[in-house]
């Protein structure tokens, strides 16, 4: 036993360090992208059929292993079709490296100015009860859903939001798109969130709005036309009953650096 072991270490090279290292960083990595979806039971499935594969194989249940084996081979197959929105979600967010990111050029002064305005029109609409989705757009370009509403490329302003959500109008139904300071589009599609899990007081705007957070790092601020409250979804997750200025203060986090958005969203949690 000794001898092997030192056999072992006296064959391992410094290549070998860096491919268990790779596979260890590509294990948790994968690991981390799935925890919060449906493919984290897949997982816990898969590896219950990998323990009684290694049973019926030390048991010498061949009919078993065989079933197994032929099902595994269609499972690899199927795997991509049923978990596409899960996979394209994964490669997305390996694209956010700062490698592949945007540069924020937008100044303290107007990140203020941005949120004060968008603020200040979400407050006339909460109390109006006019519903609302304003979509901030962070690291992911968001071209594909710009593309879907109506150019407008104007600075952002409390008059200008509540102009384009006044009731009845054509562009009232879809969602804000900003970029910087600027309203990019209006009357944009968000894509509709798959999670069945999610409580029945959620109407469109809310699962629209998680929707497109679970395919970008935008964060998305939801005006609900029934109760007037104020929420926003970042990740994939949802946030309400928020003070003003804990919204002010995640929004103004959002729109800076993403670790300062990220480090306040951590603060938050632990405090619930």
């Amino acid at each position: 036993m000794m001898a092997q072991l030192q056999g072992l270490i006296e064959t391992f090279r410094f290549g070998d360090l860096v491919d268990i290292l790779s596979v260890a960083v590509l294990i948790y990595y994968l690991y981390k992208q799935i925890r919060d979806t449906r493919a984290m039971a897949l997982l816990k499935g898969l590896i219950v059929l990998g323990l009684i594969n290694v049973a019926s194989r030390f048991f010498d249940l061949h009919v078993i292993s065989w079933l197994l084996q032929q099902g595994m081979t269609v499972l690899l197959v199927a795997l991509p079709v049923v978990f596409q929105p899960e996979l394209r979600r994964a490669l997305e967010r390996l694209g956010r490296g700062r490698l592949f990111s945007k540069s924020q050029d937008v100044s303290e002064v107007e990140i203020d100015n941005l949120v004060n305005e968008v603020m200040a029109s979400a407050k006339v609409m909460s109390r109006d009860r006019i519903g609302a989705l304003i979509v901030f757009e962070r690291e992911v370009g968001l071209g594909e859903i710009i593309d879907t509403g109506i150019e407008i490329d104007g600075k952002v302003s409390r008059e200008l939001l509540n102009n384009i959500f006044i009731p009845n109008t054509p562009l009232h139904d879809g969602a804000v798109v900003i970029r910087g300071n600027r309203i990019m589009a209006a009357g944009c599609l968000l894509p509709l969130t798959q999670d069945r899990s999610l409580s029945t007081e959620l109407g469109t705007r809310h699962r629209a709005a998680i929707g497109l957070s679970e395919q970008a790092d935008a964060v998305v601020l939801v005006v609900s036309e029934e109760t007037g409250k104020i929420s926003y979804t970042y990740g994939g997750h949802i946030y309400r009953h928020l003070p003003e200025e804990q919204l002010r203060e995640s929004l103004r986090a959002f729109m800076e650096r993403p670790k300062n958005a990220l480090s306040f969203l951590k603060k938050w949690r632990a405090k619930k």
